[in-house]
């Protein structure tokens, strides 16, 4: 008897095991499943890349991390840039626009205007090779905005008053309780000029653009795809499969294989960024759009 239950004892030890950690087994099998390639040529690495900006421009890591990671890639010959953006936040769409920069220093990069190529979305896109835009995107709006509420007259039926102490003239500058001295607005004033000069200057830089035609091409004009391409702000119109072959051609690349984004990766990356601009909407803030 002895005997058999050491000769069994493997299996029930096995057994108990697999009881024990059913859970955990069951969730990485399901991982392994749906991560698993699907064929032979998903071991070969992809040698072009396609990255998307998409929404509001808040919260850029992963992207520009995506960017850094394609300019490292030996692999990777080009990459098309997505992008489908109103707008955002001036320090991201600056942060993005110099990651592209540097990237088209070592390989081809394309954007594709998506839907819209607008602001801070069309300042990410300024140094990439070429940019392609469909038919039916809308491009431009080179501008800046600083907006916030004044909820003073609200407070007063309410019956709310608030209390500051501060130092320094322009420490008060943007708060909603009250409506904004002449002075306070001239200091807002500066901050968005200042970087409207730094805007303009950069998409005709990047465009190669006469900086003295900054009146067409940019003075927060909105412009259909073909229109924005008379005033230099787009190359070609067309589509993804267009933009696709254009990317290709440049990378010398005669078999193109394409990564292909995690489904959840991406809806992950859209929820952070529709997340962060729903917050910024509560408080003054300097936006390219």
């Amino acid at each position: 008897m002895d005997m058999i239950k050491k000769i069994f004892s493997p299996i029930k030890a096995t057994l108990k095991f697999i009881q024990d950690h059913f859970k955990a087994m069951l969730f990485l099998l399901l991982l392994f499943l749906i991560f698993m390639p699907t064929n032979e040529e998903s071991f070969i690495p992809n040698n072009l890349q396609q990255i998307s900006l998409v929404g509001p421009i808040m919260e850029v890591t992963e992207v520009v991390k995506e960017i850094y990671s394609s300019a490292k890639n030996t692999h990777v010959k080009g990459v098309l840039f997505i992008v489908d953006s109103p707008g955002g936040a001036v320090a991201p769409s600056i942060e993005v626009a110099y990651a592209i920069k540097r990237l088209s220093a070592l390989k081809p990069v394309v954007v594709y205007a998506q839907g819209m190529l607008a602001s801070g979305g069309y300042y990410a896109a300024i140094y990439a090779h070429e940019i392609i835009a469909n038919p039916g995107a809308m491009v431009g709006s080179i501008g800046v905005i600083m907006q916030g509420a004044d909820f003073s007259e609200l407070m007063e039926k309410v019956g709310v008053k608030t209390q500051v102490v501060k130092a320094g003239k322009y420490k008060q500058v943007g708060t909603p309780d009250r409506e904004g001295t002449s002075y306070e607005k001239n200091e807002l004033n500066k901050v968005i000029q200042g970087t409207y000069e730094l805007f303009v200057h950069d998409v005709a830089s990047g465009r190669d653009l006469n900086i003295s035609d900054k009146d067409f091409f940019a003075n927060a004009h909105i412009f259909t795809a073909a229109q924005a391409k008379e005033v230099g702000l787009v190359d070609t119109l067309g589509v993804m499969y267009d933009a696709k072959l254009r990317v290709q051609a440049l990378s010398n690349v005669k078999e193109a294989r394409w990564n292909e984004e995690n489904r959840f990766d991406k809806f992950l990356k859209q929820f952070a960024a529709e997340s962060i601009s729903l917050l910024h909407i509560y408080f003054p803030h300097l936006t390219l759009r």
